[in-house]
């Protein structure tokens, strides 16, 4: 997850990407876009973006069931 401080959108969405990650046993990390001047430039106006394995996959709001499906079918793929 792409996020910055204070940001109740990344808030909401980390819950979300927590609660699946933890339901479906997979790992995830966040960045701070405020860490990386390309990156403030890219994403300031879509954070929280969600990426699933590098491919920007939501922005802005974190559809549970959308990203569990995703992340579900990935693991199938493996």
């Amino acid at each position: 997850m792409l996020g910055k401080p204070g940001c109740h959108l990344c808030d909401d969405a980390r819950a979300v990407i927590e609660r699946v990650a933890a339901d479906l046993g997979v790992a995830w990390t966040e960045r701070d876009i405020t860490r990386s001047e390309a990156d403030t430039r890219e994403y300031w106006e879509q954070i929280p973006v969600t990426l699933i394995n590098g491919v920007q996959h939501d922005f802005w709001r974190v559809d549970e069931a959308r990203l569990r499906a995703a992340v579900a079918e990935l693991r199938k793929a493996k």
